[in-house]
């Protein structure tokens, strides 16, 4: 659809100019010249790229051409034809050797991943679910072609294509953890967001009238900072082409492309920043890998809160949102721990760790790190607020105790969030250890501070109520 970045609209001259292509093809084709006629649409379709029923006449014309005889091109003709530097050339080219082998599983991926990159999404759409259907059929299904059929709905974000993909790919590994928590992503990306295919829409048609499109973009902001980008975006490309091996023209191009918040220029960033940690060795190109995914993990989650948020008695929106919150602690921790890994001595990886720790629930496994992370100074009133926390949650109440009187102790400010906090917690501590007169007095202090704070006034009406009868 039009907010996936990187569509490109084919003008209506061109359109009509490729008809001549496609309306001589046809003609040739009724005549049984099925060579002349793929040639004739392969023309059209460098013109019009994504007039999705001329692919599909080529094909019909491709599958008859086989049904009477036809054999693939020779290998002196295929050595002939290379692929180039042009995305489209390439993708036509996929194309032609398909017409002589329309079978071929290799070349219609091929024609997928070369339309995503020239912005032929519905020829993406088009093509895709005939690959699946041929690699479901093949007798041997590929995982790979699985995988990249649905890295390529990724892109395109069709999270229901991608969801469908990733499943295949599960039936072949269903022991692959990495992919069944893509799955599981996917599966709840789909639910978030209202397809565009799904609702029989294409990208053709959300941009068809150019002019009026433009007058749009022209008035909206947020589309024309998107195009200020691309133009940044392009500028960076072309910089880090001229010297591929400048680690900071990767980073100023990394850079531009997260800038976007665009689920498809960030996907690009992590295929750059992997393939630069894997030539050069430099862990900090891997750790920003785990920053876009952890901020697309953060979006994800927003996105189905509000979701959560419009329906909240609908059960299976709640559950999707508890799901997925839970899953984007897992990922997290696993980032969090790479990182901690490769910088030992940095303290907030560690802390980080520890928070996931505990929103998992794996409260012993988060003190040990929480212990550490309060040696920091700059942690130090933060990591003792969730070390107390945690030592409440794993039923060590006195070292909870302790560690929340010592901050009432150190915590120089009044009545602010962190102080608010602090007051709270110690009285929820103090509460649970059933010293009833000194936790009224926390949260009674914390009342005067804020009186609507969390649930305070009625912890604190229910203390009273149990201290009178007592």
């Amino acid at each position: 659809m039009s907010e996936v970045a990187g569509y490109k609209a084919v003008p209506e001259d061109d359109q009509k100019k490729a008809k001549a292509f496609f309306d001589r093809g046809k003609t040739v084709a009724n005549a049984g010249q099925f060579e002349y006629a793929i040639e004739m649409y392969l023309q059209g379709l460098v013109i019009d790229p994504e007039a999705v029923a001329e692919h599909q006449n080529l094909r019909d014309i491709s599958l008859k051409r086989k049904a009477s005889g036809g054999k693939d091109l020779g290998m002196l003709a295929k050595m002939k034809l290379r692929y180039g530097k042009e995305d489209l050339a390439n993708m036509i080219l996929a194309e032609k050797f398909l017409g002589y082998d329309p079978g071929n599983t290799g070349r219609m991926l091929e024609m997928v991943q070369y339309a995503v990159k020239e912005g032929c999404y519905d020829t993406v759409m088009w093509i895709g679910p005939i690959l699946m259907r041929a690699i479901s059929d093949s007798g041997k299904p590929d995982l790979n072609k699985y995988i990249a059929l649905k890295d390529a709905y990724i892109r395109l974000r069709k999270w229901q294509f991608a969801t469908e993909a990733a499943q295949k790919a599960l039936q072949i590994r269903p022991d692959d953890m990495n992919l069944q928590q893509e799955v599981k992503n996917l599966g709840a990306q789909q639910t978030m967001t209202a397809g565009g295919y799904e609702s029989g829409g294409s990208f053709r048609d959300s941009v068809r009238d150019m002019d009026s499109q433009h007058k749009l973009m022209s008035q909206d902001t947020d589309v024309r900072t998107l195009g200020v980008l691309a133009a940044q975006i392009k500028f960076a490309r072309e910089e880090l082409t001229k010297d591929p091996n400048e680690p900071g023209k990767v980073t100023k191009l990394v850079d531009v492309l997260v800038k976007t918040e665009d689920t498809q220029y960030e996907n690009d960033a992590i295929e750059l920043l992997d393939a630069t940690y894997k030539k050069t060795g430099a862990f900090r190109f891997r750790l920003r890998v785990g920053q876009i995914k952890i901020a697309q993990l953060k979006r994800m989650q927003r996105s189905l809160l509000d979701d959560y948020r419009k329906n909240p008695n609908d059960a299976g929106a709640k559950k999707a949102y508890l799901e997925f919150v839970r899953e984007k602690a897992e990922e997290e921790l696993k980032e969090f721990a790479l990182a901690a890994e490769n910088y030992p001595t940095d303290t907030t990886f560690k802390y980080e760790m520890a928070t996931r720790l505990f929103d998992l629930g794996r409260y012993p496994d988060a003190i040990p790190l929480l212990q550490q992370s309060v040696q920091d100074p700059k942690l130090r009133t933060d990591a003792s607020i969730a070390l107390g926390r945690a030592f409440l949650e794993a039923d060590f109440l006195d070292e909870a105790v302790d560690t929340f009187k010592n901050l009432t102790e150190s915590y120089q400010l009044t009545g602010d969030t962190k102080a608010k906090l602090i007051w709270y917690w110690y009285g929820r501590t103090l509460e649970r250890r059933n010293d009833v007169p000194d936790a009224i007095k926390c949260y009674s202090k914390v009342a005067q501070w804020e009186f609507n704070y969390i649930d305070v006034q009625h912890r604190l009406k229910a203390l009273r109520a149990k201290a009178t009868t007592a």
